[in-house]
């Protein structure tokens, strides 16, 4: 009893030290989000002031409305909901399917691939940048709605992205599943796409939910793609390259910068709000016998 006592005192300063720090980091980490809330919620004298407070006694709204006031700015909304959407269900589709055939077939150069999937993930977009931009050029000429000016010069490249990070964590989760129950499966009489949709899919869809965050994330935020391939049309343009309209030669807006970023980072939470318990599942890896 007393062994036990002595014990507990000495993981007690251990278990508060840890959990201080992580409520330091969390601090750090969320302090940026305080202040771009705050920011957009600021009226222009305080954002200008040189004695920036943490904290407003006069809240406004004007921010917004100049947020909300701009041209075709609702379109750009529902242009970069419209190309995470079909993203984010694209890649989670062919991401199951090639992780389904890399775990459960034996084929030639099946390791040499998985090790494709791995350095394609060391290649910065940045570098692939220019020759994608003459790839969605030249196949604009020979397949309409895919080449530049278009969504699905941001829908394509975006998928290809999240592609090999998906089929690489889902390849894990397929592999957990026991093959007895797919042998189990096949003897009770169920065809090769009924356990593939009907048993596998479930018990694979918390790592599809975790890499449907990553490519929600990467293409809701993108801007590069969005400011290299959408030249002209800016009908099609997405929600980042409205914050554009903010940065002036005289000078930036700040308070509208922040009120658009705090728009911008709306759906991302609800996104997460809806996925969280099977994000948690998901990165831990749960997949239950």
């Amino acid at each position: 009893m007393s062994h036990s006592r002595v014990s507990l005192r000495i993981r007690r300063p251990w278990r508060l030290a840890a959990e201080a720090t992580a409520l330091i980091v969390a601090a750090v980490v969320a302090f940026p989000l305080y202040w771009m809330v705050l920011s957009a919620f600021k009226p222009e004298g305080e954002i200008q002031s040189t004695e920036p407070r943490p904290w407003t006694t006069a809240p406004s709204l004007d921010s917004f409305r100049r947020v909300f006031q701009q041209e075709d700015f609702g379109r750009y909304f529902l242009n970069s909901l419209f190309v995470a959407a079909v993203v984010v269900v694209a890649s989670a589709l062919i991401a199951f399917l090639a992780a389904t055939a890399v775990a459960r077939f034996r084929f030639r150069f099946r390791t040499t691939l998985l090790i494709m999937f791995l350095v394609a993930q060391m290649v910065p977009i940045e570098a692939l940048t220019i020759p994608l931009f003459f790839l969605m050029r030249d196949l604009g000429e020979s397949v309409p709605g895919i080449g530049l000016n278009t969504l699905g010069s941001l829908i394509l490249p975006h998928i290809a992205f999240s592609l090999p990070f998906a089929i690489w964590m889902l390849r894990g989760f397929v592999k957990a599943v026991p093959e007895a129950l797919e042998e189990a499966a096949y003897l009770d009489g169920a065809s090769r796409s009924r356990f593939l949709w009907q048993i596998l899919f479930p018990l694979v869809f918390p790592g599809l939910v975790a890499t449907s965050v990553f490519s929600f994330i990467s293409t809701w935020n993108d801007f590069l793609f969005a400011k290299s391939f959408i030249i002209s049309a800016t009908e099609n343009s997405t929600l980042p390259m409205a914050l554009l309209v903010f940065f002036k030669a005289e000078g930036n807006d700040w308070g509208g910068i922040m009120a658009a970023s705090t728009v911008m980072t709306i759906p991302v939470l609800i996104f997460f709000v809806l996925v969280q318990r099977r994000l948690v599942s998901g990165l831990g890896g749960a997949v239950k016998d």
